[in-house]
């Protein structure tokens, strides 16, 4: 079986390698995540400076040490603009990295965004963010363990010692650039009421991804986002926090919806909270239909510049059949530090 597994993933990922399209990142935990998320959300926080880090292992059970890991940190900050607008200016590192072959994306780029103030007064405002983000990717595959159909010793193992075949053309390591935009609009009632909406198109630039090069022209399909979310207040102890994204990008669909509650442990001025909540994801099937894909269980921890979340995807799809244990973890922190702010216009809360 091992065997077996190991001529299919080295067919699919070689062989066939200039026809796949590979999978974006995608984190449970998306409203942690914010520059990942949209570009114009670059800026938008009550802090003057934002520090994100988050980290997702999946289907460690089943695939051991050759499980899905991605991690990502970033790094954002608003500068005053006039009376009531803002500049955003932040920079966003991650990495992604799958099976025995190590097969991965590494991206860094830098995003801005300018939120410009539509209506409201000194506590209460309605802002329309635009955002852009550019940056450069690395895509490489490690051929070291590859395991070929040829190598077969015709008795059910694998013979090292027969040659690899040949892939004139294959180039296992290459870079390309990556251009994305979005919009967002958010409303802020007051301290503890607020919501937003956002569209951002990532891959604006289709940029090819084949690992043929030149010689195989595969375009990375845009991908669109929109996504919507805000916090709203039960009692002076307990707050609704509700968001879903939606993702679609080529034939394929994502959609992630849940929320979360609230609950104030401290006085408003200490910002002291912790999260409970539940999120649910599906998926389209190409040959039509919905897919469901998992459940996620999670939690959040703020406390005055530092929030912490945790979460577990519970997989509800057959492919839970691979193991009791099969879903992935996520670990998502958050820092801001916050300086002098004359103005006393709240953001909605990430």
């Amino acid at each position: 079986m091992r065997y077996l597994q190991n001529v299919i993933l080295s067919v699919v990922m070689v062989i066939s390698v200039s026809s796949l399209m590979a999978q974006d990142i995608h984190f449970s935990q998306f409203y942690m995540s914010p520059l990942n998320l949209n570009p114009a959300l670059t800026g938008v926080m009550n802090c003057n400076t934002r520090v994100v880090a988050n980290y997702r292992n999946q289907w460690s059970q089943v695939l051991k040490g050759d499980a899905y890991n991605t991690y990502s940190v970033s790094y954002d900050q608003k500068i005053a603009v006039g009376r009531s607008d803002y500049f955003g200016i932040g920079g966003t590192f991650w990495g992604d990295r799958a099976g025995e072959l190590s097969f991965g994306t590494t991206q860094g780029r830098m995003s801005f965004a300018y939120s410009k103030k539509m209506g409201g007064y000194r506590k209460k405002a309605h802002y329309l963010v635009f955002g852009a983000d550019a940056g450069i990717s690395q895509r490489r595959v490690d051929l070291t363990n590859a395991r070929w159909p040829s190598q077969h010793d015709g008795n059910g193992g694998f013979d090292e010692n027969i040659p690899a075949p040949s892939t004139p053309g294959f180039d296992p390591d290459f870079l390309h650039a990556d251009v994305s935009a979005g919009l967002v609009w958010f409303s802020v009632l007051d301290e503890r009421n607020s919501y937003y909406v956002g569209l951002a198109i990532h891959h604006l630039n289709q940029p090819n991804v084949s690992f043929y090069g030149a010689n195989s022209v595969e375009s990375l399909t845009s991908r669109i986002t929109f996504h919507a979310g805000g916090e709203f207040e039960m009692n002076s102890d307990i707050s609704i926090v509700p968001g879903f994204i939606y993702m679609k990008q080529g034939e394929h669909v994502e959609f992630n919806f849940g929320s979360s509650f609230r609950f104030n442990l401290g006085s408003r001025s200490e910002q002291q909270s912790w999260q409970l909540g539940a999120w649910y994801r599906v998926g389209n099937k190409v040959e039509g239909g919905i897919h469901s894909d998992a459940l996620i269980l999670s939690t959040r921890f703020d406390y005055g510049n530092y929030g912490i979340g945790f979460s577990y995807d519970i997989t509800v799809s057959q492919l839970r059949q691979a193991g009791t244990a099969n879903g992935a973890f996520e670990f998502s922190l958050n820092y801001f530090i916050c300086g002098p702010e004359k103005r006393s216009v709240y953001c909605p809360r990430f």
